[in-house]
């Protein structure tokens, strides 16, 4: 079997298939149940002539590769992943873990692959990080993978100088109880977002402008209040519609203290956009809102220094760059191919 890439993968049955550096992963799979009886010896024979690989004495059995991508190639912190992985051998389902947070895959017909958005936090550390796959073949044999994926640091800005009202670095025992009760609101929100796909197809920009201000800029508020900016501003004038960047059902559409009036849209598989400072809403809680529908107008409600657009891109309790997520290829399967197992 020649293997095209590098790195380490575990077979189901417990061996160590090593393999050589390259540009695509390749793990044999192996029948969860052992053909071998009690004493007896099977022994993994790996033998490297050039870029191929022989494996030796092992049992007659299916096998199959998986073959594991993703995009943006390079990785960074705060950013958005999307990874796409190829059996050959026909799967019912395939799940995953990456920074220990799950993974929710969908089967896409078209190219014939299993797919899941993901993330990585702002706060992690570059380095190698593991990311474990595990299905289950039509023949009902299990099969896991295990790939180490590196992680570079992001190129952020340092300190942006803001000012903003008084209130807002430092408000008054009302206006934290406002605060308290607006996080409590978002909280409740989060908790219900659904595991099923509802997004499909690349996600396209809120509005039609230039940015004003980018994701993982450190900002000082009044000289005094530092914070990270967890979203992409959009340099647009009060009155412009927004819309959604793609499908997905309204989890909030209130006025808050910082973000103003406010929507958040929950995609499922753990993905949410949250639209901040609107002048107007035009949505409410439970709608289900299709990719370029207008939700709301923009302006300068809370936390503002001016007109603009801020969105937010959400996953699992992280924020991640929106930017990144706006360049990402993805395939218009719809949440109707989630739970459809591989018919290849």
């Amino acid at each position: 079997m020649l293997a095209k890439t590098g790195s380490e993968a575990r077979l189901a049955n417990g061996f160590t298939n090593h393999i050589l550096a390259g540009s695509f992963l390749s793990v044999a799979v192996i029948p969860h149940r052992n053909p071998c009886h009690d004493g007896d010896v099977m022994s993994l024979c790996i033998k490297k002539i050039g870029w191929a690989i022989f494996l030796c004495a092992i049992p007659a059995l299916a096998a199959s590769t998986l073959t594991v991508r993703w995009q943006p190639v390079t990785l960074v912190n705060g950013a958005p992943v999307f990874f796409q992985v190829n059996s050959p051998t026909p799967l019912k389902a395939l799940s995953g873990t990456w920074l220990d947070k799950d993974l929710s895959f969908s089967y896409d017909p078209s190219s014939r692959s299993w797919y899941a958005l993901g993330g990585i936090s702002l706060k992690t550390s570059p380095g190698r990080y593991t990311l474990h796959l595990s299905g289950l073949t039509k023949a009902g044999h299990p099969i896991e993978l295990r790939r180490d994926v590196h992680v570079s640091r992001g190129n952020y800005k340092v300190v942006v100088a803001l000012s903003v009202p008084k209130k807002f670095t430092e408000p008054d025992p009302k206006q934290v109880d406002q605060i308290n009760h607006d996080k409590s609101l978002k909280d409740e929100a989060f908790k219900k977002t659904t595991p099923a796909q509802e997004w499909a197809g690349a996600f396209k920009p809120p509005v039609d402008a230039s940015y004003s201000d980018v994701f993982g800029t450190q900002r000082k508020f009044n000289g005094a209040v530092l914070s990270i900016h967890q979203g992409l501003d959009y340099r647009v004038p009060t009155g412009t519609p927004v819309s959604a960047v793609n499908a997905g059902t309204v989890l909030l559409a209130q006025s808050l203290f910082f973000e103003g009036n406010c929507v958040v849209i929950d995609h499922g598989q753990g993905l949410l956009t949250l639209y901040l400072h609107l002048s107007k809403l035009l949505v409410k809680e439970g709608d289900r809102i299709e990719r370029g529908q207008q939700i709301g107008i923009s302006g300068a409600t809370g936390r503002a220094t001016g007109a603009h657009l801020h969105l937010a891109v959400r996953w699992r309790g992280e924020y991640l760059d929106p930017a990144t997520l706006l360049t990402l290829r993805l395939p218009e399967t719809t949440s109707e191919n989630e739970s459809g197992e591989q018919k290849n």
